[in-house]
């Protein structure tokens, strides 16, 4: 049965959102083709269809997943300041988020693949921080651009460095502290600002 444009260009989509969730989940180099193509709903002999490679796909992903993240932030954003901060911080590092690998922050669960990757994962993954940064410096109450963007840069380097900890240790107590430190911390350094 032929597939039409729509339904070939749905599937694209699909698999780039499920790679996401999977990317995030397990790593680049921890999901296979089969297994990808499976929990698309596709098989394996479609992929080249719609990819040249496990990298372009990767690389879309990336951006997908960075672009819906921020997405929720800019919602968040529209609150007040000090409001929308607030939010932020709470839900970023709840327990919730902290245990959705799948569908939390890729920057936290994507970072040390991209690094390992190389530039063709680093572009995507690095505008995704800059639209992040870009959510948050508006948030900042420190003076001028400069100081804001500085601010900005530190409160996201304490969200995502202590999510990713808290996900990788096994005490809950520890990794709860973690995210209780950062979250007190970036709070402090706001309300000094």
């Amino acid at each position: 049965m032929k597939v039409t444009r729509a339904q070939a260009e749905a599937n694209r989509e699909r698999i780039v959102d499920v790679a996401g969730e999977l990317f995030r989940e397990k790593g680049f180099d921890g999901i296979g083709l089969n297994e990808l193509m499976q929990a698309a709903g596709l098989t394996r002999g479609g992929f080249y269809g719609h990819f040249e490679s496990k990298d372009e796909l990767a690389s879309l992903a990336c951006e997908r997943a960075l672009s819906a993240n921020n997405h929720y932030w800019e919602e968040l954003s529209a609150k007040p300041p000090a409001e929308a901060l607030q939010a932020l911080v709470g839900f970023y590092l709840s327990d919730l988020h902290c245990q959705r690998l799948a569908n939390g922050c890729a920057m936290a669960a994507l970072a040390g693949d991209v690094a390992r990757a190389g530039p063709s994962l680093q572009g995507p993954f690095e505008a995704g921080v800059e639209n992040f940064l870009r959510v948050l410096e508006p948030l900042m109450q420190a003076d001028g651009p400069e100081e804001r963007r500085e601010q900005a840069l530190s409160t996201l380097s304490q969200l995502v460095g202590s999510l990713v900890l808290a996900r990788a240790v096994r005490s809950p107590e520890l990794s709860r502290d973690l995210r209780a430190a950062a979250g007190a911390a970036v709070m402090r350094e706001h309300a000094a600002g």
